[in-house]
């Protein structure tokens, strides 16, 4: 028995041999959806699950509402998806404290994604664009400067 590769996929063209190479340069970026200031419905357990997984992969502050009306603002850095709510829980890095908080799905009544997205507009096509604007404003010396964080 073999290792199989990637040749042997149904849809390759076969070793050697490519149908577009251009295609095989560039993978398809995730689209950034407008999060900031968003507080999406979590009435139902999808609707929950799905805005607990775009607050993972937002770069910015969320405020979770517990159930007994307590709140935590910070970063969410971890998130484990169990089979029910209760063995499904977040960590968070509060933005005023240094103690990871873990909550449980099920504890959650409300979520905001109330800091700024640090993510937002720093895309390679963007930086590409803000190089050319300076390279035709004549400047010289053009490079990647980080942004100053609050």
């Amino acid at each position: 028995m073999s290792i199989p590769t990637h040749f042997d996929r149904n849809d390759s063209a076969g070793p050697g041999t490519f149908e577009n190479p251009d295609q095989l340069e560039v993978a398809p970026g995730r689209q950034r959806e407008g999060l900031e200031g968003w507080i999406p419905e979590v009435a139902s357990e999808s609707e929950l699950r799905e805005a607990l997984e775009k607050a993972f992969d937002y770069r910015g502050d969320v405020t979770i509402t517990r159930k007994d009306g307590g709140q935590v603002e910070g970063y969410l850095f971890d998130r484990v998806s169990g089979t029910t709510l209760s063995s499904s829980f977040v960590r968070v890095l509060p933005k005023n404290g240094d103690r990871r908080v873990k909550i449980a799905y099920s504890e959650i009544s409300a979520l905001i994604f109330s800091g700024r997205d640090t993510a937002a507009g720093k895309s390679w096509e963007a930086w590409v664009r803000k190089y050319w604007e300076k390279k035709s404003a004549g400047e010289k010396d053009i490079g990647i400067e980080a942004e100053k964080l609050e």
